[in-house]
Parts: structure tokens; sequence; C-alpha cells
């Protein structure tokens, strides 16, 4: 009976060791990347909403610290990300009868610029955008609007964190 777990604990050690190191997020780091750093996203949209840079940079970093196992700094990250919000507007999608609309759309985009310091073929500048739908009705303040802008950020930080680092 012992030599039989032997030989099962021998197996899983090897298959194990043999497939070497795996990310469940999908996030290929080269060997050496042990640093990332954002700085900070200004919000140069024609329409300004108070704190969205803010809160973008924050997601931005979470997304990163949450999925990899690397070290946020504020200066000479191996990786580096900037850039700004290029866009956040509010449109109508759908109209009533009554030439009113009965559905409304919040679109945010932020341009990014990436850097990989231990090897710029990697390195992009690139536009990510998502919306946000809500009814024409409502008004878009308080809660609504911050299930918006996080349904929002939570795409696009993925999408850049696909594009930097997973590299879909």
């Amino acid at each position: 009976m012992k030599k039989t777990y032997f030989i099962l604990l021998v197996i899983s050690v090897l298959t194990t060791a043999s497939c070497g190191p795996y990310s469940f997020t999908g996030a290929s780091i080269p060997d050496g990347t042990e640093t990332f750093q954002v700085n900070y996203f200004q919000n140069n949209a024609p329409l300004i909403e108070p704190g969205l840079d803010r809160d973008f940079t924050l997601a931005l970093q979470d997304i990163i610290l949450n999925q990899t196992n690397l070290d946020l700094v504020k200066t000479n990250g191996d990786l580096v990300y900037e850039g700004e919000i290029v866009e956040y507007r509010i449109s109508p999608t759908t109209a009533t009868a009554n030439n009113t609309a009965a559905q409304n759309r919040l679109t945010i985009a932020v341009l990014v610029r990436f850097f990989d310091t231990k090897n710029d073929q990697n390195d992009f500048e690139q536009r990510f955008s998502f919306f946000f739908d809500y009814e024409g009705s409502a008004q878009l303040i308080g809660s609504q609007k911050d299930t918006a802008v996080a349904e929002i950020f939570e795409r696009i930080t993925q999408d850049v964190f696909n594009a930097s680092l997973a590299r879909w």
C-alpha cells in the first residue's frame, strides 16, 4: 500500500513540475518583471466628471494587483501604464414616438500607453472604451452613475490587462 502512495506522489510531483508556472488569469509575465507603475490618468474628455481620473487610476492599479504578483511602485516600474481619459459622453440610443430618448448611453474612452522596460516590442498606445445603457427617463446620478462607471471601468481595465499582460 505504501508503495502505491509513493508512486502516486512521484507521478503527481513530476506532472506538476513539468507544467511550469501557470496563471489562472492568463497573464504571461516575462521573467525578471517584478514591478509595475500606473501614472495618474488625467481627465481630458470634453465633458469632465469630477473624480473620474482618480477612480480609473485606482481601478487599473487594483486589477493588476489582484491578478498578478507584481508589486506597485511609484517610479521605475518594469511595466508602466499611463494615458488619459479622452471621452465621457451621454447620448440617446433610441427614441420614443414623442421624439424623446427611450434609452441613453454613457460612453467612456481611455487612451492607454503601455511600456515594458524589459522588452519594448510589447509597448503600445491604444484606445479602450465601453458603454452603459440606461432608461431615457432616468437621471445618471447617485448609485446609478456609480454602477455605470464601475461596470465600464471593470470592462476597460480588464481589456487593458489582457492587451498588456495576457496578449489576447
